[in-house]
Formats: structure tokens, C-alpha cells, sequence
């Protein structure tokens, strides 16, 4: 993997993301495919809608189908028919959301599956090798994420066994293909983010992502947060904040001097009827919608909106018709992967904090609920 840092324009980065499947230009958004699949979105839908890397999860794929099966079918790669780049989160997040079915020690994690109870050991090692022997462009160590609001004690537990374990991932390393990224944590504690990016930054790893934010903490502490801790992380390297998704924090993030982003909320917001535009959200289910024979979002030229109205995607999510989600998961993920083609423009031509203000601004222009 290389990172090349092609402009700053203030602290708004652009730049080329080099991985074994395909360039990345950033800033970027990854759409999130959990369990070998984007919601509702086929491989064609994803490059129809210019994605250009997806995430998926480790403990989701660990205990299905397994790593034998995805192996014996080629990798990752080939076994979900999207040949373009892959980040896999370590699953960190969703075992330590377990609470009560998980134990924790030195070593590793104790946890019992949401699906049927059977009991499994994550490892920094072996969640690196299970990475590794899928074959996936990017993958993330296993770290300790709390819920805010936390207390002192357990941020500071958290950022201990995050820097062992991003340690113990590094050494673990055996694929040049797979590029391993650590991970800061620290809470809003910015004293223990500077700790937890000092002794991550010091395994000098290919990237580095912002976690333990999106988690319970108010938007103005998210943002303060990830812009302090991205200007703790290494100028030459990518940046990387985990679980955000919407028009305003991603703007915000990239502002911040952000380079990667990925969430559920899109295609989440387009399973339930909520449409995504550059002028806010609204709910495609709403009264004023039955009757409206625009498209989702005029300023959008993706395939949904030159092709459907607002009218006709009321009905289908009114009606209860499949097609519905699909459509509307489509537009969100097209709305922000256009909307980082543009900010990556932007960068270039100098003209990020206009690029920034007039979306920030048009943010008021649609109901929102």
C-alpha cells in the first residue's frame, strides 16, 4: 500500500490511496457491507454509484459463513463478486457492544455469538490472520472501543490494551498485500488521545483510524475530537474516521483534515424511507411526497433521480414493495459518493472552504423530523 498526498487546501486533504485491488482517491466514503453485501445493492450498483472501496466485519464474517468457506471460495474478493478494494473492521466494536456476552483479559476477548450462543476467542494474531487469509486490501486491529460517556479509569483500560493489541497485530503481520491500520482511542479525554496516538503512531503502520467516537457523545464533541486527534497523526500516512455518515459530518470531518469515512446510515436511512440530499433529509413516506412528481433530489443525476419521482418511491415504501429500499439505498450512496468527488475537486482547485460553506449552508433547505 502507498499513500501519496497530492494537495492540502487549510487542513481539507487530497490524495491517492494505492491498495492490491485499485487506486482510492480521497477524501472517500466506504460503503458498509457487513456480512459480504452492501444492503440491498448489488457489486454493479456500487461501481454504477462510483464507489470505490467497501467495509466489511470480521465478527460478522467469522462466525458467518466462516473463514474456510470464504478461503475456499477465492477470498473475499471473489466470493462476494466485487473486485475492486476491501477494509474489514476487526470486529472490536461489535464484540465489546456484546456487554454481557463478552470477557475480557491481556490476551484477548472472550465472546458468545448473537446468532446461537456458541462461544469464540478473538486474538490481535488471530484476527489479523483471519484478515489476512481472506484477502482483504485494509484490515483493522482488534481495539477497545467504550461508550461514552466513560469514565476515567476505563478510558484509560481502553487505550492500554489498544496499544498492546496494536503492537501484538503489527508483529503479527505476515501478507504484503494487506495493509494493517491501528486504531486511537481515548474517549474525549484529548490527553489520552494524545497518549493513544503517540504510542500507536510510534508502531509506524501504514494508517491510522479515529475511533471510540460516533458512540454516545454529543455532534460538537465528535467533531473537536476528530479534528484533534487527526492533527496527532502522521501528515503522510491516510486518516481515517470510523463510523460517520451523514452530509454535515463528513463535511465537518474532511474540514478537520480526514481522509476515509464509513457508515451504515446511508443505506440504513434507505431501507427506511429516508432520503438523503445535499439540502437535508426527509422521510420519502411523508404526506407531501404521495403527490410529487420531482425526483428525489433535483441536484442529484444518479439513475434513481433521473429516472423516478418522489411520487412512485412513496408508493413502492407505502406499498411495502422491495424495490423501494434498493432505489432509495442506491441515491444515498451516490449522494455521498458524489458528494467526495466534488470535495476532492474542490481541494484541488483551492476552493474547499467555499466547497464547504455552500454545503453546510444548504443543509436547512429540507424538512427534517
Amino acid at each position: 500500500m502507498t499513500f501519496t498526498l497530492t494537495i492540502e487546501d487549510g487542513a481539507a486533504r487530497r490524495g491517492t490511496l494505492r491498495l492490491a485491488h485499485g487506486d482510492v482517491e480521497t477524501p472517500t466514503f466506504m460503503p458498509v457491507g457487513t456480512a459480504a453485501t452492501v444492503k440491498a445493492l448489488t457489486p454493479d450498483d456500487l461501481r454504477t454509484a462510483h464507489t470505490q472501496i467497501v467495509l466489511a466485519n470480521t465478527y460478522h464474517l467469522w462466525l458467518r459463513p466462516g473463514k474456510d468457506l470464504i478461503v475456499e471460495a477465492g477470498g473475499l474478493h471473489e466470493f462476494m463478486q466485487w473486485h475492486g478494494p476491501i477494509l474489514t473492521d476487526s470486529g472490536g466494536f461489535q464484540v465489546f457492544s456484546l456487554q454481557d456476552r463478552r470477557t475480557l483479559d491481556d490476551d484477548g476477548v472472550t465472546f458468545a455469538s448473537h446468532i446461537d450462543g456458541s462461544t469464540h476467542r478473538f486474538t490481535p494474531e488471530n484476527v489479523i490472520a483471519f484478515q489476512e487469509a481472506i484477502g482483504v486490501d485494509i484490515a483493522m486491529v482488534l481495539d477497545v472501543c467504550v461508550k461514552l460517556p466513560a469514565t476515567p479509569a476505563q478510558i484509560a483500560e481502553s487505550v492500554r490494551l489498544t496499544t498492546l493489541w496494536a503492537k501484538r497485530s503489527a508483529d503479527a503481520r505476515t501478507r504484503a498485500a494487506t495493509a494493517v491500520f491501528a486504531i486511537v482511542q481515548g474517549g474525549l479525554d484529548l490527553a489520552m488521545r494524545e497518549r493513544s496516538a503517540r504510542e500507536v503512531v510510534a508502531l509506524d503502520l501504514p494508517g491510522y483510524a479515529i475511533g471510540g467516537l460516533s458512540v454516545g457523545e454529543s455532534r460538537e464533541e465528535l467533531y473537536a475530537t476528530a479534528r484533534h486527534t487527526a492533527a496527532l497523526l502522521p501528515r503522510e500516512k491516510p486518516r481515517y474516521l470510523m463510523g460517520v455518515g451523514t452530509v454535515r459530518d463528513i463535511i465537518t470531518a474532511v474540514d478537520g483534515g480526514i481522509d476515509m469515512f464509513d457508515c451504515v446510515y446511508p443505506t440504513r436511512c434507505g431501507r427506511n424511507g429516508r432520503a438523503m440530499t445535499r439540502s437535508g433529509e426527509f422521510n420519502i413516506r411523508n404526506a407531501a411526497s404521495v403527490r410529487d412528481f420531482s425526483p428525489v433530489d433535483p441536484q442529484c443525476d444518479c439513475s434513481v433521480c433521473t429516472t423516478f419521482t418522489r411520487a412512485y418511491l412513496a408508493h413502492l415504501f407505502r406499498a411495502n414493495e422491495m424495490l423501494g429500499p434498493r432505489l432509495l439505498s442506491y441515491h444515498n450512496v451516490y449522494v455521498l459518493n458524489a458528494l467526495m468527488r466534488d470535495a476532492r475537486d474542490a481541494i484541488e482547485r483551492g476552493m474547499w472552504t467555499t466547497f464547504r460553506d455552500e454545503i453546510l449552508r444548504g443543509l436547512t433547505g429540507v424538512h427534517k423530523e
